[in-house]
């Protein structure tokens, strides 16, 4: 089962930024498609941005043309750069692996820790 570790989040002012990062314990990133959920306090997990093994992006409503999902294939790891950052964009952000190949995102079972972003003036 591979390992995901997810880093890079912190407390930032409204209309800053952040770069999140998630490394792999194996040799996923570029084979699978990667995913970048949140959760929001009181609110259900979010699905924000999809990179798929092929390298097509996809995100949420809610982070489009704010937010950028990239990879380092070399590095086995994916990143999420977070700009002009709100205050609903609080939460905890983790990162997954989907293996189905489905056109609807499924994530593993593998979940980290998750890194905790917090906007806030």
């Amino acid at each position: 089962q591979v390992h995901l570790v997810e880093s890079g989040g912190g407390l930032v002012q409204p209309g800053g930024s952040l770069r999140l990062s998630c490394t792999a314990s194996a040799t996923i990133i570029g084979l699978h498609a990667m995913l970048w959920y949140r959760v929001a306090p009181g609110k259900q997990r979010e699905l924000v941005a999809v990179i798929s093994g092929g390298g097509t992006t996809k995100y949420a409503d809610s982070v489009k043309g704010r937010f950028t999902i990239s990879r380092d294939n070399a590095k086995n790891t994916v990143f999420l750069e977070m700009n002009s950052l709100k205050p609903e964009d609080t939460g905890v952000y983790y990162c997954n692996v989907d293996y189905s190949g489905r056109s609807i995102p499924v994530p593993s079972a593998s979940w980290g820790q998750g890194t905790q972003v917090t906007v806030s003036s």
